[in-house]
């Protein structure tokens, strides 16, 4: 499966979800290829930090020569972290995609901007829309405040994309873990970020935990 970690929005978290993601496949034996298509190369960083530090399973990011259905045929799982420098380049990946996974911080304005993507993605004139998930990332942490769930709750609403309710909150081993070469369950695997981002990977990865 080919999953692209996308929006139309900078600072949604997506090269972070996308990491945590890789390494919670490669752990689970899934033959897997991550491919970065940001300009920013946020996701090679990590990698490079990751391979620095001598921290197993390795996670191998690749560039846009590997945006071909030849190179990609062998592996189980495919995920492809990218933003709007290019344009074209997004267009050509969110074609290829068999989901398209949208992280969305718990805005306003994010809400907006969510609206706007998933029409992009179907003004690509596909055969066949790809699946659109949407989940929200960044999300409050105290209880009082609403705005998390309201998000969740327009999020709910919008058609053409299907919701997931595990969310990921603002906590700072995200930033931490990331900075450092690991996925969160790594640096901490009984906090509540672990937590969060394992109910994540078992709603996007049922059938790896079969």
């Amino acid at each position: 499966m080919i999953t692209v970690v996308a929006s139309l929005k900078g600072g949604s978290g997506k090269s972070t979800v996308a990491f945590n993601l890789a390494v919670w496949l490669a752990l689970a034996d899934e033959s897997i290829q991550v491919i970065d298509l940001d300009p920013q190369a946020t996701l090679r960083d990590v990698a490079e930090v990751r391979e620095e530090e001598g921290y197993l399973p390795k996670i191998v990011v690749k560039g846009k020569k590997y945006l071909d259905p030849d190179r990609l045929a062998g592996f189980g799982e495919v995920l492809i972290d990218i933003g709007t420098a290019d344009i074209e380049l997004m267009k050509r990946a969110l074609r290829m995609a068999d989901r398209i996974l949208v992280p969305v911080p718990p805005s306003q304005a994010d809400i907006w901007s969510t609206q706007r993507f998933i029409q992009f993605v179907k003004s690509l004139k596909r055969d066949q829309l790809p699946q659109i998930v949407g989940f929200i990332n960044r999300g409050d942490t105290h209880h009082a405040i609403r705005e998390t769930d309201e998000a969740a709750a327009a999020l709910v609403s919008l058609p053409d994309m299907k919701f997931i309710k595990p969310r990921l909150s603002q906590r700072t081993i995200f930033r931490r873990s990331f900075s450092e070469g690991l996925a969160v369950f790594e640096l901490n695997p009984k906090g509540k970020g672990a937590k969060e981002l394992n109910a994540l990977c078992a709603s996007l990865y049922p059938e790896v935990l079969k």
